[in-house]
């Protein structure tokens, strides 16, 4: 398994960016290739509607919630094995930093979205993560 791991700094209070983080519809605002997304049962699994390496595709993801911690765990099932955490912490009562992990296996990835082997696969999901990132804080700060 190979691990990624980046964060970005919202500028809004934890609470707001808590709450943006479990609205499951707004996913295709910000993270690239999904094309739709919705909470499924008490709100502890989501499902995603992919397109990704050409294809559409459509997985399930375990979300676990840790809301003293504010800690969000998820990994997919019924897909490519994919799992992580988002982890938010406060900066000060008006800026939050998000700290996303994850994990997944490279071929697994390959296989299921294409895309480049090795070294360069890893750059391509380090972007792709960076970017989402980025597109969540433009979500969650429009929000306040």
């Amino acid at each position: 398994m190979s691990t990624l791991e980046e964060h970005v700094d919202i500028d809004v209070p934890i609470d707001t960016a808590w709450d943006s983080l479990h609205r499951v519809e707004t996913y295709p605002q910000f993270l690239e290739g999904v094309r739709q997304a919705r909470s499924e049962g008490d709100g502890s699994r989501a499902h995603l509607n992919v397109y990704a390496g050409g294809r559409a595709q459509e997985f399930d993801a375990e979300i676990v919630d840790y809301g003293d911690e504010r800690l969000m765990e998820w990994q997919t099932t019924g897909g490519p094995e994919l799992s992580g955490t988002f982890s938010l912490l406060p900066i000060d009562r008006e800026h939050t930093r998000v700290q996303a992990r994850i994990e997944y296996d490279p071929g697994a990835v390959k296989d299921a979205f294409g895309g480049p082997k090795g070294f360069a696969q890893a750059n391509a999901i380090e972007r792709l993560v960076r970017s989402d990132l980025e597109h969540f804080k433009e979500l969650a700060e429009q929000a306040r």
